[in-house]
């Protein structure tokens, strides 16, 4: 009985641990090409840079990538500034952001290229390309 339990216990650990990773796939997300949604986007603290993101890439500001709660890694999103009609085109290689209204997290250099840092926010209408 006490082996069937830690059998169980190892099953359910590996079944948990696989369901965690989520393989990089390089060009994901055309089943998704068109998707649009719209809300604000933030970017990423200083603190965040060279750390792992969900992908398992390192978090790199000067790199035109993004954090969306559900695209799949690789995916391509035009991210357009609505206000000034800047836009900026980013991978998604990250999960979040995890605020209520917030649809993306942006490198600094890519929420920089589209509008200024000091705002914090931007409302923007993002897209998914090819």
């Amino acid at each position: 009985m006490h082996h069937t339990i830690k059998a169980f216990i190892l099953l359910l650990c590996l079944t948990a641990l696989s369901a965690c990773s989520t393989p990089f796939k390089p060009g994901a997300g055309g089943q998704w090409v068109g998707h649009t949604e719209a809300g604000q986007a933030s970017y990423y603290a200083d603190k965040f840079q060279n750390r792992k993101t969900a992908s398992g890439e390192l978090y790199k500001a000067g790199r035109n990538t993004a954090a969306h709660r559900t695209l799949p890694f690789g995916s391509k999103v035009r991210v357009t500034n609505v206000r000034n009609g800047k836009s900026v085109v980013v991978r998604i290689n990250d999960r979040g952001p995890f605020v209520r209204g917030r649809v993306i997290d942006l490198s600094r250099s890519s929420f920089a290229s589209i509008g200024d840092t000091s705002a914090g926010l931007l409302k923007v209408r993002i897209e998914v390309v090819r």
